[in-house]
């Protein structure tokens, strides 16, 4: 099993910059990908970003060149900078996790909310 736990959320003025952390504990070496997901309310739990062993990463075509993914493999922790905010990037960001042999795990989640 593994364990997300992340941080960083909160209030943003439009435009602004957030980090967003993801510290991964328990069975790290089963990981074979971990990225970020959004859900606001009333809709669906959509990718944001991810990115694979191999340091391979994928966006989503609404935060390309706005977002970056990384990781920093000595901490085991994933970090999603989010620059340019938006008030439609308003939603709630779960931190996921891809496991051997194909399994989800997900993190609680943290409230990004962007309004002047």
């Amino acid at each position: 099993q593994v364990q997300l736990v992340e941080s960083g959320g909160g209030l943003v003025q439009p435009g602004g910059s957030l980090r967003l952390s993801c510290v991964a504990s328990g069975n790290i070496f089963s990981i074979l990908g971990m990225g970020w997901y959004r859900q606001a309310p009333g809709k669906q739990r959509d990718l944001v970003a991810s990115i694979i062993s191999t340091g391979s990463t994928n966006y989503a075509d609404f935060v390309k060149g706005r977002f970056t993914i990384s990781r920093d493999m000595t901490k085991n922790t994933v970090y999603l900078q989010m620059n340019n905010l938006k008030p439609e990037d308003t939603a709630v960001y779960y931190c996921h996790a891809l496991i051997k042999p194909l399994a989800n795990y997900w993190g609680q989640g943290t409230q990004v909310t962007v309004s002047s």
